[in-house]
């Protein structure tokens, strides 16, 4: 038999035969759990339901300029712009009905004069809508609390205004004696390119019934949902209630 072929048949016969070395198996990993709580999940608490984001309702604004809202007596959103460029502001919110909503919405205005680029004489407007059909409308209350400049003077610009009523954020607040909120059609406010790419169909721009010369406003309205209970039994125990804006 040639060398060549008897040495390459051994090697052959040698692999063949041959044991290869494995590694010990490794431990199965235990499986990961959620929680937040360093992958440990709590036991369950008899009788506790928590809601979840399912639970909540989506919500869009858009204010001309500015804007605090409140519901049920909470701050829930404040505009983190305080006057340009326009922008839309998306909350998610835990309902509890009925909801009163509560808005504390300002133009542009120079507190000496109300007129804003120096001289001249701005103009308002607001509107909402939340996923579950909440949207402004003539329904809302409206009331003026900054006005001017009186007469649309601005050659010689004055301007009044009213403190703000106390608890005007709260449920129990009575509005009873203001007028309806006026509505307003889009080509009148002129909203900005963010407002568009927003889903505000069914909702009405509102405000009171001078959009130009009313500077800060509030608005309010109640939400009701006969017969509506929360699918969750629990309740935060922490404080988020703060003083109203002035």
């Amino acid at each position: 038999m040639n060398s060549k072929k008897w040495i390459a048949i051994s090697a052959l016969t040698l692999l063949a035969g041959a044991t290869v070395a494995q590694d010990p198996p490794r431990p199965q990993d235990p499986p990961r759990r959620g929680g937040g709580q360093g992958g440990k999940r709590k036991p369950p608490q008899d009788g506790i339901v928590k809601p979840s984001m399912s639970d909540t309702v989506h919500g869009s604004i858009y204010a001309d300029n500015w804007f605090a809202m409140y519901i049920n007596g909470k701050l829930v959103a404040v505009d983190s712009i305080d006057f340009l460029p326009h922008n839309v502001v998306s909350i998610d919110i835990l309902p509890e009905y009925p909801m009163t909503i509560a808005v504390l919405a300002k133009d542009n205005a120079d507190p000496q004069t109300g007129c804003e680029y120096g001289k001249q004489i701005g103009d308002g407007g607001f509107i909402l809508k939340f996923a579950d059909g909440t949207v402004t409308d003539a329904k809302w209350k409206g009331k003026c609390f900054f006005y001017g400049p009186i007469d649309r003077n601005t050659a010689d610009p004055k301007v009044r205004t009213d403190p703000l009523p106390d608890g005007w954020q709260a449920p129990g607040f009575d509005d009873s004696a203001w007028p309806q909120a006026v509505e307003y059609s889009q080509e009148r406010i002129d909203p900005k390119e963010p407002f568009f790419q927003n889903d505000f169909k069914g909702a009405k721009w509102i405000w009171t019934s001078d959009l130009d010369l009313d500077n800060t406003v509030i608005l309010r309205c109640r939400i009701d949902r006969p017969g509506w209970k929360p699918r969750w039994t629990t309740k935060p125990d922490l404080d988020v209630s703060g003083p109203a804006p002035k």
